[in-house]
């Protein structure tokens, strides 16, 4: 398993090591004590998720505050995903700011996105299957999340804005500068 560091303070992405021969592949997609040393502590997933979207579907950008708050491990099996996490650590150095990754069926990377961070991803295939693992469960009073297009942050979505397909309720998700605090 190949570990990269993010610039956010505990986002890594994890990339297996891929054993192609004439009748397909194997990867190792999850090992525990691997993960766990990677992130230098112990997390204990209690969701999986998936998710099925098409072309330009942006989902986020979201999280869950206080006790409910989750960390995520992130990947797609089908399609391919811009996946971006927004720092909300106000102790952080790099609040405020973001990170994106490319998450895709041929490249099988894997994004970690602890507590403290909102979360969302746009599909840039035709169709995408999105999966996660989540370490706390999911709590509907404790939901929160930021505009997508919130020029505080100046995410890249790689698609033009007049393509992208957003929840209407997403799209009402407030500016980070009008937020108020997450409590992280």
């Amino acid at each position: 398993m190949n570990i990269t560091q993010t610039p956010l303070e505990g986002c890594i992405v994890l990339t297996p090591r891929v054993f192609n021969d004439e009748r397909g592949y194997f990867f190792e997609s999850f090992n525990e004590k691997t993960f766990n040393d990677a992130v230098g502590r112990s997390v204990h997933f209690v969701q999986d998720n998936q998710s099925f979207s098409t072309k330009g579907v942006l989902r986020g950008l979201h999280l869950q505050k206080g006790e409910h708050a989750q960390s995520k491990l992130v990947r797609v099996t089908r399609g391919e995903v811009l996946d971006v996490a927004v720092d909300l650590r106000k102790a952080s150095a790099t609040y405020g700011q973001y990170h994106a990754v490319l998450l895709s069926e041929t490249n099988n990377s894997q994004f970690f996105i602890p507590r403290g961070f909102a979360h969302g991803f746009v599909v840039l295939s035709d169709e995408a299957v999105f999966q996660y693992k989540c370490d706390n469960y999911y709590n509907k009073a404790s939901e929160g999340g930021l505009h997508f297009a919130d020029p505080g942050i100046n995410i890249n979505w790689q698609l033009p804005a007049d393509s992208l397909l957003v929840s209407d309720k997403d799209k009402e998700l407030p500016f980070l500068k009008d937020a108020g605090d997450f409590g992280f």
